[in-house]
């Protein structure tokens, strides 16, 4: 590709509209920051992507666009070739299957344009590259305006698969809740529940992750997902002449209700439900209040039969679910070798201090 090409007539022309069309979305961003830079960004990018196919322009024209925009406007980060080449990007993801039209032309896909543009240009970015698809992607970003993760929190949520788990529990929700909360609560347990920041050994009780969970709490309530309050671990509960301790209780503030949680390190069994369905009531009975929705449980194991819990969910009056969990993934074995065992690191240790 010529230099001559880069200032042909069209492109001059196309350049002196960009500039104009810049200008005007650096006067509404005053207002309206976000939205109408990513609306500009928006339509940038579909502009590159249809420019590129029509006019045969190659590799070098988006630098020389980055130059002969940056010299335009030099308080403006966004024109960068990288980030005109991210913007191309953007635009292509939501794109995709309407790219090779027939016509050769470029049919961009206007409809998640208003979702996007809720939300940050860095969150656009991390949502682009770290998704498979526009359906997962539109997930997380309809899930960053309803709770304003945080870019942190966002890349947190992808990474460790919550469009994946979220809703797959088992549950008998459909046969004890009303219409009206059913698809609420439908959310809100996931499948497996990841606990990537404990580190436990093979021998751990419940007692154990339960005290872990509640040292961690601020990264279990994370991962539980927005709404939970945290009420108490081993709340105590009288029934007749004896007492019950329930492992964590917390109160759902967007679903008005209380959730039990049980903790199990092994295998579900079926008692177990029969259990988690009396703490359920004791809760509603006792603490639940007049505006209170019906007492939700959830019982974490280790591992499950999704036969056996839909047996033994399936007569089960109070609503329920039960869902794995998973903790900090084991070494690989090619590494272990290579590592210091306890016993080493204790004499180390030992050592360090009778010989300073």
């Amino acid at each position: 590709m010529t230099q001559k090409t880069l200032i042909d007539s069209e492109y001059r022309n196309w350049l002196k509209d960009l500039k104009q069309r810049a200008r005007q979305a650096q006067v509404k961003a005053a207002v309206q920051v976000n939205s109408t830079l990513l609306t500009f960004y928006w339509e940038l990018g579909a502009d590159i992507v249809e420019r590129q196919k029509l006019a045969k322009w190659g590799s070098g024209f988006l630098k020389q666009l980055s130059t002969d925009l940056m010299a335009e406007f030099p308080d403006m980060k966004g024109f960068s070739k990288r980030n005109l080449e991210r913007i191309r990007m953007w635009v292509l993801f939501y794109s995709e299957d309407l790219v090779n039209c027939d016509t050769g032309c470029v049919a961009i896909a206007k409809q998640p344009l208003s979702q996007l543009v809720q939300i940050p240009w860095s969150h656009n970015l991390v949502i682009i590259s770290k998704c498979k698809d526009v359906t997962e992607a539109l997930y997380y970003v309809n899930k960053t305006v309803e709770h304003n993760w945080s870019r942190s929190v966002l890349t947190h949520q992808i990474e460790s698969g919550l469009y994946q788990r979220e809703g797959r529990a088992v549950t008998n929700f459909a046969e004890t809740l009303p219409l009206p909360q059913l698809d609420l609560v439908q959310q809100l347990i996931k499948d497996p529940y990841c606990f990537d920041f404990l580190t436990l050994t093979e021998e751990a009780n419940e007692r154990d992750l339960e005290k872990a969970l509640t040292d961690q709490l601020t990264k279990f309530l994370l991962e539980l997902g927005a709404g939970f309050a945290y009420v108490g671990r081993q709340k105590g509960l009288q029934v007749g002449s004896r007492d019950f301790f329930l492992d964590l209780l917390f109160y759902h503030t967007k679903l008005h209700c209380y959730v039990v949680i049980e903790l199990k390190t092994g295998e579900f069994e079926p008692e177990y439900a029969g259990k988690l369905n009396f703490y359920l009531k004791a809760v509603d009975e006792q603490l639940r209040g007049d505006r209170d929705e019906p007492t939700i449980g959830i019982l974490l194991c280790k591992s499950r039969d999704r036969v056996v819990v839909e047996y033994a969910l399936s007569d089960i009056q109070k609503p329920m679910g039960v869902s794995e969990y998973q903790l900090t993934q084991a070494l690989p074995e090619n590494l272990k070798s290579s590592l210091p065992s306890i016993e080493e690191l204790e004499a180390e240790f030992s050592n360090s201090h009778r010989n300073p």
